[in-house]
């Protein structure tokens, strides 16, 4: 993964009440770890809503699962940081 890719992705759907409580949790993390993120939204991606989309939101670090339906703020802050040793 390049430098410059964003190490947290968030999966999302529109209208989801949780996809927005954890836009605002990643929102804190990042303003934490000065990480980046991105969002992607599983409609329309068959992949994706196979794999994800009873879950939503999902929150992916450097491309793995980390957690779904919330952001767990204290565990990925960690986890950001301790992969940088």
């Amino acid at each position: 993964m390049g430098t410059d890719e964003p190490r947290l992705t968030l999966i999302t759907r529109p209208g989801c009440h949780l996809c927005e409580v954890a836009r605002e949790a990643m929102e804190r993390v990042v303003a934490v770890t000065g990480d980046r993120w991105v969002e992607v939204d599983v409609t329309g991606d068959l992949e994706l809503e196979r794999d994800y989309g009873d879950r939503v939101p999902v929150v992916l670090l450097d491309g793995r699962e980390h957690g779904y339906w919330r952001v767990e703020e204290e565990r990925l802050i960690r986890d950001l940081t301790a992969s940088r040793d």
